[in-house]
């Protein structure tokens, strides 16, 4: 028979930390989507951010529950995640999609997608150093591409006459180097205030993520339900609520890279380094149960679905 007031407790914290984690999630898709006008940060960086994001928060969930020895909440809550990533988050992104322009995916998103794949389909264990190296090769590959496109100048000599017009041209120019200094501090500051900004928005997440795992344990035990099963369906979507929120605003903005690194790099996360995690930690032995082959089948098939989606629209 189950505890009433354990149970009332932790389903009302379990609710609680919802809205923590909606205020995490809803700040820090802000501020990564501001950053983007910042021009001293590259775009291409903002993949690696939101590997960073992802990461952080599911491993908080996964340590956590594996240091309750919940070994099987973990890995449902994985592949749950995994399948509400594309499902939810990325289906979303495209439905709020502004209509009136085309969606398109840069080869970025394309090489990311084909990523996910690789690593859904193959052993896991043989693909995650090269998976992660891909990942950022991808990126250090993209950044010269908008460095070069700020500095560009122009070629052959200059003739220059010596006049009053001249010198006050010389003097101007003298001014504007003075102030461009100025002016880089003020973008820099800026920058550094919204990565300031976001790291607090991770550590809302993370804390989200420890006590969402406490309570979902909790209930598991009260109820008797399978760890797998709350994994799958309920902890799985809770803990991807930012995921959901990065996607409506990405699509909402016009943002289809954002929304494609957003599902790939959180995937990528799940089944390269949380799982990696769990297999450490576990040995393959899971005492409550393990996900099984319907499960596996729906991840894959989504995958597939969400790289046709990005190579062919």
């Amino acid at each position: 028979m189950a505890n009433a007031d354990v149970v009332a407790y932790n389903i009302a914290a379990y609710i609680a930390t919802l809205f923590l984690l909606k205020f995490g999630a809803d700040n820090s898709s802000t501020t990564l989507l501001s950053s983007l006008a910042a021009p001293a940060f590259p775009k291409p960086s903002l993949a690696l951010l939101l590997l960073e994001e992802s990461g952080k928060r599911f491993l908080a969930v996964v340590i956590a529950s594996l240091a309750r020895n919940c070994a099987s909440l973990a890995i449902g809550n994985i592949v749950g995640s995994a399948i509400s990533n594309i499902l939810g988050a990325f289906s979303l992104g495209l439905l709020f999609h502004d209509k009136d322009k085309p969606i398109q995916f840069d080869r970025s998103s394309r090489i990311y997608s084909l990523v996910l794949l690789v690593l859904t389909t193959f052993d896991s264990d043989s693909d995650d150093s090269s998976d992660g190296e891909s990942t950022i090769d991808v990126v250090a590959e993209r950044t010269p591409d908008h460095a070069d496109g700020n500095n560009h100048k122009p070629n052959g000599p200059v003739r220059v006459e010596w006049n009053e017009q001249t010198n006050q041209a010389v003097h101007a120019g003298s001014s504007a180097t003075q102030i461009s200094p100025g002016l880089s501090r003020r973008k820099r500051c800026t920058l550094r205030y919204h990565l300031s900004y976001l790291l607090l928005d991770f550590l809302a997440i993370c804390l989200a993520g420890y006590v969402l795992s406490h309570a979902a344990t909790t209930i598991t035990d009260e109820f008797g339900i399978s760890d797998v099963l709350f994994g799958v369906v309920i902890l799985a979507i809770a803990t991807t609520l930012p995921e959901k929120f990065v996607a409506v605003m990405s699509g909402h903005r016009g943002h289809a890279s954002i929304l494609a690194a957003n599902t790939a790099g959180s995937n990528i996360f799940l089944l390269a380094l949380c799982s990696g995690v769990v297999m450490l930690d576990t040995e393959g032995r899971f005492e409550h149960g393990n996900v099984n082959i319907p499960e596996l089948g729906v991840m894959w098939g989504s995958t597939v679905a969400f790289t046709a989606t990005v190579w062919f629209g």
